[in-house]
Parts: C-alpha cells; sequence; structure tokens
C-alpha cells in the first residue's frame, strides 16, 4: 500500500505540471492562429489605380503573388478601380502594370492597408518600355522598334506654351511646314508638313491621323491643324521615313498619329489663354460613362487680330494684319460589348476665316465629318480594326493683285472648292508563340472635288472657270514581325496601291460673246509597290542598334491635277500628266538608356531620295505675268543625322532635347 500510495502521490503532484503544459501548447496554438490569421487578415483587397494627375488607369493588370505562385489576377475598370476576393498575407506582393506606365510592384506590408482602400500612383514608363502603335500598326515597345518615332504624352501638350498643334509639334526634331508661319496666320494651302526636309509644298508629303482617320485635305492634301482640340488628345506619335508599307499615299515623309482620349470615367478638362494682339483661344473635353456606354464632347475656339506679314520697309496702303479665327466640335459615342470589342461612332464639325493680309484677300472653310469604328479581340483569332468615314467641305478664297507701291490692290478670282471623300479600313494582328506578329489589312478610299472660280479682269468679271475630277484608291499591307532570338528582329512588310483618276475635266465660260471651252481629261491609273525591312539587335538590355530601307510613294492631288491659279501676278498651271514621287530612303540608328532608364539617347543616319518630286516650274516671264506649272523634276536627296534624349530627374520632372542636321539638295533637273 505505501507503494501504491506514493504512486498516487506522485500522479497527484504531476498532474497540475502536465495541465500547465497542455494549456502551454494550447495558447502556442491559439497565438499561432491568431498571428496567422492577423497575417491573412485581408481576405478582400480593393484599391483604384491612378496617374500622377490622379486620374484613373482603366485596364490596368493587378497580379497578387506568394513567391512565385500567383494567387490571384484582377483588371481595373474605367474608373481604375479594382476587387480582389481572396486570403492574402502582408507578405504578397502586389503587381500592377497598365500601358504607357512604369511597372508597380510593393509587398503588401508596406502599404496602407488600414484605408478603405489602396491608392496606387503610377508613373510614366521610361522612354524605351513606353508602347507605340504606329511604326508597326500594332503594339510594340519603343526600345524593340527599329524605326525613328517620337512620343508627346497628353501632359506635355497641355503644358507646352504653344497654342496650335502645328507649334506644338516643332519640338519635334525634322517637323517643319511648307511655309515657316504658323497655322495662326498662314494660309491653309500652306500648311503641308515636311519631315527630315523632304520639302513639302502646298500638298503634304506626311500623313496626318486622327484615331486612324487621314486628316489631310481630300482635294489639295494640306492641313487644318485646329480641327482636334487640343485637351482631347490623348498622345501624338511621329514616325520619321517612308512609311507607304503600312499607310499608304502621303506617308512619303512619315506620319503624324493622334490618339484622342476614350471615355472611360466622368471627366471635364478646361483651358483657356489670352494674349497680344487680341489672342484668345479656349479648349474644352468633357467625358462620362453608365455602365457599358460612355460618350465624350470636345470643343475648341480660337481667334487673333493677327500682325502685317509684309516686311515694315515694303509696306503700303492695302496691308493689314493677317487675322483668323476658328471652332471646332467633335462629338463621340462608346459601347463595350464585352471585355474584348467594343464600338464607336463620331461626328466633328469645323469652321474657320482668314484674313490673308490685304482686305480682300480672304478664306472661309467649312468641314463635317462623320466616322465608325469597332475593335474585336480573341486569343485564338487575334485583333481586328474597322474604321470607315465620311465627309463634306467648302472651302472659298479671294485672290487679288497688288501694284508694286502696294499702294492698290485688285480682285483677280473668286474661288469655292466642294469636296466629299469616304474611306474604310480593317485591320487584322495576331501573335503566334510569342516569337511572331502578322499584321494584314486593306484600305480604301474615293475622293470627288472640283474648284469653281469668277475670274475677274481689272476688276471686272470676265468668265467662270472650273475643274476637277474623281479619285479612287485602295491599298492592301502585310507585315510579318519576327523575334528570330532574344536579342534580334526582323521586320519585313510590303503593301501594293492601285488608285485611278476619272471623270475629269476642265471648262471655262466667258461673260461674253466668245465661245465656251471645255475639255474632257483621259482616265488614268498608276500602281504603287512599297516593301520595307527593318532589322534591330539588342546586344545588352540597355542598348539596341537598328537599321531598315523602305520605299514609299506621294501620289498627285486632284489640286495638283486639274486646278490652275492665280496669286498675284503669278499664274500656277495644272498638269494632268503629273505621275507619282517616289521615295527610296533607309537609315540606321541606336537608342541607349542608363541610371536605370532615368536617361535615354536615341540617334539616327538616314539617307532619302525622292523620284520625280512635284514642284513648280517658271515657264515664261513677263512685266505683269509671271507663269508657272506644276511638273515632275528629276530627283531630290536629302541625308543627315538626328538626335533625341531625355532625362527623368525626377518623378515630376524631365529634361528632354533633340538636334536635326539635314542636308537636302536637289540632284537633277529636269
Amino acid at each position: 500500500m505505501p507503494s501504491q500510495k506514493s504512486i498516487i502521490n506522485l500522479h497527484s503532484k504531476t498532474l497540475p505540471f502536465n495541465s500547465a503544459r497542455i494549456f502551454t501548447c494550447v495558447l502556442l496554438v491559439l497565438l499561432c492562429l491568431t498571428t496567422s490569421s492577423a497575417e491573412s487578415s485581408i481576405s478582400e483587397l480593393e484599391g483604384v489605380i491612378q496617374d500622377q494627375t490622379s486620374a484613373p488607369i482603366a485596364r490596368a493588370q493587378i497580379t497578387l503573388r506568394n513567391g512565385p505562385v500567383i494567387i490571384a489576377e484582377a483588371t481595373s475598370n474605367s474608373d481604375g478601380r479594382f476587387r480582389l476576393n481572396v486570403a492574402t498575407t502582408l507578405d504578397t506582393i502586389l503587381l500592377v502594370r497598365a500601358q504607357g506606365f512604369a511597372n508597380f510592384e510593393s509587398r503588401l506590408n508596406t502599404l496602407q492597408t488600414n484605408s478603405p482602400e489602396l491608392k496606387i500612383t503610377l508613373a510614366p514608363s521610361p522612354i524605351s518600355e513606353q508602347v507605340t502603335v504606329t511604326a508597326t500598326r500594332t503594339e510594340t515597345r519603343l526600345g524593340d522598334t527599329a524605326a525613328s518615332i517620337t512620343s508627346i504624352p497628353s501632359e506635355e501638350i497641355l503644358t507646352t506654351a504653344a497654342i496650335t498643334l502645328d507649334d506644338t509639334l516643332r519640338q519635334v526634331p525634322g517637323f517643319s511646314l511648307f511655309r515657316r508661319s504658323g497655322s495662326r496666320t498662314a494660309n491653309p494651302t500652306s500648311q503641308g508638313v515636311s519631315l527630315r526636309g523632304t520639302g513639302a509644298s502646298g500638298a503634304s508629303r506626311a500623313v496626318v491621323l486622327a484615331d486612324g482617320i487621314p486628316l489631310n485635305d481630300p482635294f489639295g492634301g494640306w492641313i487644318y491643324w485646329s480641327r482636334v482640340p487640343r485637351t482631347s488628345i490623348n498622345s501624338i506619335e511621329v514616325l520619321r521615313g517612308g512609311a507607304s508599307h503600312l499607310y499608304g499615299s502621303a506617308a512619303l515623309g512619315g506620319v503624324i498619329n493622334i490618339f484622342t482620349r476614350e471615355a472611360r470615367s466622368p471627366v471635364l478638362l478646361f483651358e483657356t489663354s489670352y494674349g497680344n494682339q487680341q489672342t484668345a483661344d479656349a479648349s474644352l473635353f468633357a467625358a462620362g460613362r453608365k455602365g457599358r456606354w460612355g460618350a465624350s464632347i470636345s470643343a475648341e475656339t480660337f481667334h487673333t487680330d493677327g500682325y502685317i506679314i509684309v516686311d515694315e520697309r515694303e509696306r503700303g496702303r492695302v496691308d493689314v494684319p493677317a487675322n483668323s479665327r476658328n471652332a471646332v466640335a467633335r462629338l463621340k459615342l462608346e459601347r463595350e460589348l464585352s471585355s474584348t470589342a467594343k464600338v464607336f461612332a463620331a461626328a466633328s464639325f469645323f469652321g474657320e476665316s482668314r484674313s490673308n493680309g490685304t482686305p480682300l484677300q480672304i478664306n472661309r472653310t467649312h468641314i463635317r465629318q462623320f466616322a465608325v469604328g469597332g475593335d474585336w479581340q480573341t486569343p485564338q483569332a487575334g485583333a481586328f480594326t474597322l474604321r470607315a468615314y465620311g465627309g463634306t467641305q467648302v472651302y472659298d478664297q479671294i485672290f487679288s493683285a497688288v501694284n508694286s507701291t502696294r499702294s492698290l490692290e485688285t480682285l483677280t478670282r473668286v474661288q469655292r472648292v466642294p469636296a466629299q471623300s469616304t474611306g474604310f479600313s480593317i485591320q487584322w494582328s495576331r501573335a503566334v508563340l510569342k516569337r511572331q506578329t502578322f499584321i494584314a489589312g486593306l484600305e480604301a478610299r474615293e475622293v470627288r472635288g472640283a474648284s469653281d472660280e469668277i475670274v475677274y479682269v481689272a476688276g471686272r468679271p470676265t468668265s467662270l472657270v472650273g475643274a476637277g475630277g474623281r479619285e479612287r484608291t485602295i491599298g492592301l499591307f502585310f507585315e510579318d514581325i519576327v523575334r528570330l532570338t532574344p536579342t534580334l528582329f526582323i521586320t519585313a512588310g510590303a503593301r501594293l496601291d492601285r488608285w485611278r483618276n476619272y471623270d475629269a475635266l476642265s471648262a471655262a465660260r466667258p461673260f461674253s460673246s466668245a465661245p465656251a471651252s471645255n475639255i474632257t481629261f483621259p482616265d488614268r491609273g498608276e500602281t504603287a509597290f512599297s516593301p520595307h525591312i527593318s532589322l534591330l539587335y539588342k546586344p545588352a538590355d540597355k542598348l539596341s542598334l537598328y537599321a531598315s530601307a523602305t520605299r514609299a510613294f506621294r501620289q498627285p492631288t486632284l489640286n495638283e491635277l486639274y486646278r490652275s491659279f492665280r496669286v498675284g501676278d503669278v499664274l500656277t498651271l495644272a498638269n494632268e500628266n503629273l505621275r507619282a514621287e517616289r521615295l527610296n530612303s533607309g537609315e540606321a540608328g541606336a537608342n541607349f538608356s542608363s541610371f536605370n532608364q532615368k536617361l535615354n539617347v536615341r540617334g539616327s543616319f538616314f539617307w532619302t531620295e525622292i523620284a520625280l518630286p512635284v514642284a513648280n516650274v517658271t515657264l515664261t516671264v513677263a512685266p505683269n505675268l509671271i507663269t508657272r506649272q506644276r511638273q515632275n523634276l528629276g530627283r531630290t536627296r536629302s541625308r543627315g543625322i538626328e538626335v533625341e534624349w531625355d532625362a527623368r530627374l525626377t518623378n515630376q520632372l524631365t529634361v528632354s532635347g533633340g538636334y536635326l542636321f539635314a542636308d537636302a539638295t536637289v540632284l537633277s533637273f529636269p
């Protein structure tokens, strides 16, 4: 019994000890569970993705990762908001990616998770990481693009001191207009674009697009730079170098591509300014969204009293300030059919009036345009883009002759140019095995235009003259982007264009008893084949080298083919036998980045040769009349170098610059 008692006593003494151990283990387990529960207490994560101006960023990709394992993904909506219903820990990594912005990556424990929602602010992506569309007609990293291209974001457009779009583009090396004066005072027929010294005439030697729709005048090829309100512009891409292999005629010297804002969230932007010469302007953009529907309206107005454009030592009584005023309104309605498909319809109205430096020399323009389109993308079939557009316009102008002392002005012609245009484009692109991308498409356009004029002699009307015709163009293009190795890219493409001019005539009916004359021009057509090839090599992650060769063309406009005109004592005759300008070009360059991509330098050497350029050739010179005619010359050449650089000092401060040297010369004439 004593031994039994001793056993009993031993148990009675060890029971409290075991209970303590058990109690301690339970506490430890509960503590671990509590800690684990605290660490994974975030079962729902929501927030908003915005840029540095607090504007929401739609379609940003949000990824949650535990080590290498992805545990959840989401996409921000039109308001920039996202929500993830998943158990996470504070050590979970949050990654946010959005086009045009630098990637954001952080652990959740470094973010402010106590607030109702996360606010993630994305900084603009480094230049080499920015995505461009213009160079290949599909999304491509700028650092992987074998072309000379400049991107201007909306922040730069809104903060620049320039109040017209063409003045904003002067910050791009190589950009210039036919005349040195800008669109504030220059006649619209002198606002053709020249890139890299290709030498514009009234007709532009670069195509200007707004959301894929050409802005070049359908009759004369010049540009109305105020047709797109500045506050509605999301970005501008300028591609220097021939691009007819993707964009057809007028892309002889390059492409200026304007992208407008989408109605992703409620937004209101307003900008106004006032300066000397009674120069005032205002620009507005407003957008809203309800469900899958979005709508936006943009408008802009401009007025200036201008200045006298003749040198003070040569001025006379007829010289007055060259003033101008214009207004534009654009309406756009969007509908999301699904997360991968959307359609839109848009309409725009533009009016402009100018005084060109004398009491009689004035011009007016009225343009109406509509556009519809859609975008659809699937992993299996690829991406499809459809655009259709049409418009009408009327251009009025009065011409006069001024005597040698600039004391007397005499009316010479009153002109009206009605023009209509319709067109459509369809494009398909598809990536294959992440190493190859195919792009193919079809474009078609039809233009009808005429010039109706009243001719004056000695201030009295003497006859009615008219000229015009029609033009139909169709083009097929194909491009293949291949990643041969992780460091070597090759791009090859070509386009075939066929155009026909028909129903062309010139008529004159004198007010006297003299007989009327009618000339019917024969139908004519031409074909252009525009191949392109480029190679890009990346010996290091921060360095890329490229070279390219291309052929391009520009077909003559209806204005150049059929319309004669007179300015003062200079008469310029039309030429129905003009042929298309043909370009051969090549370039080689490099892109370099350093200091964690905060410093980016791009440079290239280019060579361009144009055969059969259209220019005005003097035929006869008389005391009171100089007669010229548009003709195809022999050959011109432009070669040189260009360098661009930008340095991001802080997230809010970037310094950039550029330099272009172009040696342009006439090689043969005629």
